[in-house]
């Protein structure tokens, strides 16, 4: 079994699908692998987050069908699903063919969704934050129960990323059923977010080490991967978005991570 002692440094990238025509996308998920990243994700939204917010932008998973093809050894996956946007079973079935196209290359990460400007421009509910996170409880079973009823089955048992730091509801989900928990913040917040998935975990009977934790980064990565390493940090993510889609910040990632296992 796979551990925080004995896990590995990994490092993803997210392609945020926006401002940028596909093609600059494509290039950008193609030389990320070239590099030696370990993950490309995108995002599940509809409009840009920040920027023109009529600007470019493309669809989620309609994208990860793609890079299923123009990729060859990367994971792929969103960071994360919206699980408001998708009927679970619907999802499940989404995520089951990727994996298949991909040869058992998908991450599966999914949240409760936030953005408002998606649920009102393509008719969802947007309800309560509360409200979106006991739809997602009561989704992730239904996904679970319909990857085991596939045929074809999944290439692999697809590992489940939880995105979110709320720290009654999010993390407990994560606790309950994720493979890896991703989080924001520096290492003082991280810290915190830790403790507690921990204490769910023992609420629930699981052990944390069974999950990996990964991080959105933005500073240097000597100054800031140790001391997330000394939390169980092992999967750092950098951001970038179009319309040039500056690798700078991962190849600096990459490198700090070869040092690390050289």
């Amino acid at each position: 079994m796979t551990t925080a002692s004995n896990r590995k440094i990994r490092i993803g990238v997210q392609l945020q699908p926006q401002h940028a025509e596909y093609k600059a996308i494509r290039r950008a998920a193609s030389e990320a692998e070239d590099l030696g990243v370990d993950i490309v994700f995108n995002w599940d939204h509809f409009y840009p987050l920040y920027g023109e917010p009529e600007g470019l932008h493309y669809e989620c998973w309609t994208m990860l069908g793609a890079w299923a093809e123009s990729t060859s050894r990367v994971e792929i996956g969103a960071l994360v699903t919206c699980n408001s946007y998708r009927n679970p079973e619907l999802l499940a079935d989404m995520a089951r063919t990727v994996d298949n196209i991909s040869d058992g290359r998908l991450i599966l990460g999914i949240g409760s969704g936030w953005f408002e400007k998606d649920y009102d421009e393509y008719g969802y509910e947007f309800g309560t934050a509360g409200g979106r996170l006991d739809n997602l409880a009561e989704a992730l079973p239904r996904i679970e129960s319909r990857l085991g009823k596939l045929n074809p089955q999944p290439v692999r048992d697809i590992p489940v990323l939880i995105g979110g730091g709320g720290e009654k509801k999010t993390l407990r989900l994560v606790a309950k059923h994720a493979d890896i928990w991703h989080g924001f913040g520096d290492p003082e917040v991280v810290e915190r977010k830790v403790k507690i998935l921990d204490q769910h975990c023992a609420d629930v009977g699981r052990d944390p080490k069974e999950i990996e934790r990964s991080v959105a980064v933005e500073g240097e990565p000597e100054e800031l991967g140790p001391k997330l390493l000394e939390l169980g940090v092992s999967l750092f993510t950098v951001a970038t978005g179009g319309p040039d889609y500056n690798l700078d910040k991962l190849r600096s990632w990459i490198a700090w991570r070869d040092k690390q296992q050289s």
